[in-house]
């Protein structure tokens, strides 16, 4: 196993063994912190920690080339491929203030504390453990932050800046340490960023461009796959090699391909895709904190060999971690009073409140960046193992502190992550418009269809929308069409799947095409199974908040109003001896009619009698409002 070393010399079957045993106490602590309610990445590092203490278990040091090299540009990238190219444009100034700004400001905060602290050490190690404690970590940010359900706005903010903040991080730190003693030129800094930076993009987009003209001529799903496991260490190394930044290629490419995904990708290869690296950096990221808590015993071993007293260290340990803190929030301030201002939400209209840049300026948990960069520090320098105890704090001070207390403030401060019931009225809202241009696609064509082949394609589009306007529904204890549906054909999946590996244990049908027909019904039931999990997720949720979202001027004719709670019924389901799923109220005339899961679908019917507009939601709770005209809610 490269990567790591060991105090005893060890063979192949021991670092088989070592990586099994990692792998599967991974696996078994995430099972347990998820059945405990507690964040996996911290109760890795404990576990960590007192893993290290075992004489049984080997002493584990970290290869700073390797975890830069091995872990860092598959973990950057896959986040890059998750995070919207869109979103990270909107965001785009706040992203640099943190990434660069945030991170400079930090290298001289902590090289001038550290140096007060230890007069002894010179200024280049100064700045140099100031670089190695400045960058907040990716895999902190999204591990806890999505956890938790920090809003959009901030877990995107957050995202953007780990991936970009590494980057200034070690350019900072190789200045450092090839200055030595001759002092930090602020000039060659700001230089070597700048060329480092913009290497690092010039060669993300090249590998960009060669990986797109590679799927444009291939379709086979496994050979996209492989392609994408090549992609963020062929960017990575491309860049160091040409002495520019590797984070920042890697990104790059991570960024343009996910984004051009649904451009250049099948839809196998994008799944296929999706599931690798989701499984990939599940392993990677619970793995690195394990291995954070590992260093534990033997940087605590090496720092009682010091001559420094206790106190010197304890107080240069701490107060790095305080500093960082402080440091963050008293940046994210001033940034976005002077230099962000940020405007409305595009969703709610409303200026994101100061609570939230508070939250921003806490969310900054170091990783493993850190302490990998920390042995990057040259062995000849003074009081190295102080230092690189100073990184060891400050990653897991920070974990613990600002990870545990996240949740904490966020209730506290009512900050509210991402509503399920307003992104399932935008994903309702969505399918409807993309079943109107399809649709319209539809008239266009021209074709024979002596089979009925296009009602039938109809049925099954406006079947579609019409679970995804269920997902709405807010009452209890009442089965809609899409959960009798999914209910009974679970069932039957099930039942065709025994039938299945009856016929398989035969041995009468070829194991390729039975290994085939089980894959459809997978996916069948993986589908069904994401509805039925969203629509829980809603139902426990209860209560819609409702979101602007896009306007047309017949909504903003007709505002909500309070539904009538009494006498709830379709008149025209009732004459017709059907059952209604969902009501509407039509906001001109009043009437009550039912929705478009429905049978009848009586009021789409009103509309196309009466030509009124608009229509809203007359089930308890919501108040949602959609236009008949232009497909759009209000």
């Amino acid at each position: 196993m490269r990567g790591v070393r060991t105090t005893r010399e060890t063979g192949a079957m021991e670092i088989a063994l070592a990586l099994v045993v990692l792998a599967a106490t991974v696996l078994l602590v995430t099972a347990i912190a998820e059945r405990i309610d507690l964040p996996a990445p911290l109760v890795l590092i404990v576990v960590g920690v007192v893993a290290s203490y075992v004489p049984a278990v080997p002493e584990i040091e970290l290869e700073p080339e390797i975890v830069l090299l091995g872990l860092l540009p598959p973990l950057l990238y896959s986040a890059a491929l998750g995070t919207s190219l869109v979103d990270f444009n909107a965001n785009r100034r706040s992203i640099l203030l943190l990434s660069v700004g945030l991170v400079i400001f930090t290298t001289s905060g902590v090289a001038v504390l550290v140096h007060a602290l230890l007069p002894e050490l010179s200024w280049p190690a100064a700045f140099a453990i100031g670089a190695v404690v400045a960058p907040p970590d990716a895999v902190a940010a999204t591990a806890i932050g999505r956890r938790i359900g920090l809003p959009r706005r901030i877990v995107t903010i957050l995202e953007g800046e780990s991936l970009l903040n590494d980057a200034t991080a070690l350019v900072a730190l190789r200045t450092a340490i090839a200055a030595g003693g001759a002092g930090i030129e602020i000039w060659r800094v700001g230089l070597d960023f700048l060329l480092a930076a913009g290497g690092g993009a010039a060669v993300g987009c090249v590998v960009y461009v060669v990986v797109a003209w590679i799927r444009k001529h291939v379709e086979d799903p496994i050979f996209d796959t492989a392609l994408s496991l090549i992609v963020p260490f062929a960017a990575y190394l491309a860049a160091e090699e040409l002495h520019a930044s590797g984070v920042i290629g890697v990104v790059v490419a991570g960024l343009l391909l996910g984004h051009s995904a649904p451009i250049l990708q099948s839809a196998q290869s994008r799944i296929a895709e999706r599931m690798n690296w989701r499984t990939l950096a599940f392993l990677l990221e619970n793995v690195v904190f394990l291995l954070i808590g590992l260093q534990a015993h033997r940087l605590i071993g090496d720092v009682g060999e010091s001559e420094l007293s206790a106190a010197r260290i304890t107080a240069t340990c701490l107060g790095t971690l305080v500093l960082v803190i402080v440091l963050r929030l008293v940046w994210v301030f001033p940034a976005r009073f002077l230099l962000v201002r940020p405007g409305p939400e595009p969703h709610t209209g409303v200026a994101p409140p100061l609570t939230s840049t508070f939250l921003l300026g806490w969310a900054g948990m170091r990783g493993v960046v850190t302490l990998a960069a920390a042995f990057v520090i040259p062995l000849d320098t003074e009081h190295r193992e102080i230092l690189l105890l100073v990184a060891f704090t400050v990653v897991a001070g920070t974990l613990f502190l600002q990870g545990l207390s996240l949740p904490w403030l966020a209730r506290r401060l009512d900050v509210r992550g991402p509503d399920p019931m307003d992104d399932a009225l935008a994903r309702a809202t969505l399918l409807q418009q993309a079943s109107k241009a399809g649709f319209a696609t539809l008239d266009e064509l021209e074709y024979d269809d002596p089979h009925g082949v296009v009602p039938l394609i109809r049925q099954r589009v406006d079947q579609r929308n019409f679970s995804a306007w269920e997902r709405l529904g807010t009452v209890a204890g009442e089965e809609t069409p899409s959960e009798l549906y999914a209910r009974v054909r679970l069932a039957m999946i099930e039942a065709e799947r025994r039938r299945i590996l009856e016929i398989r244990n035969e041995g009468r049908v070829a194991s390729e095409v039975v290994a085939e027909v089980l894959a459809t019904l997978d996916v069948e039931e993986s589908m069904i199974d994401i509805a039925t999990a969203e629509r829980d997720e809603l139902r426990q949720y209860g209560v819609l908040r409702f979101s602007a979202g896009d306007r047309c001027h017949d909504l903003e004719q007709y505002d909500a109003v309070v539904a009538p709670t009494e006498g709830l019924e379709c008149a025209d389901c009732l004459r017709e001896g059907t059952r209604w799923v969902a009501l509407r109220l039509c906001l001109d005339c009043g009437y009550l009619a039912c929705c478009d899961s429905s049978p009848g679908q009586h009021a789409t019917r009103h509309f196309h009698d009466t030509a009124h507009p608009v229509m809203q939601s007359a089930e308890p709770g919501e108040d949602w409002r959609w236009c008949f005209v232009h497909h759009l809610t209000g």
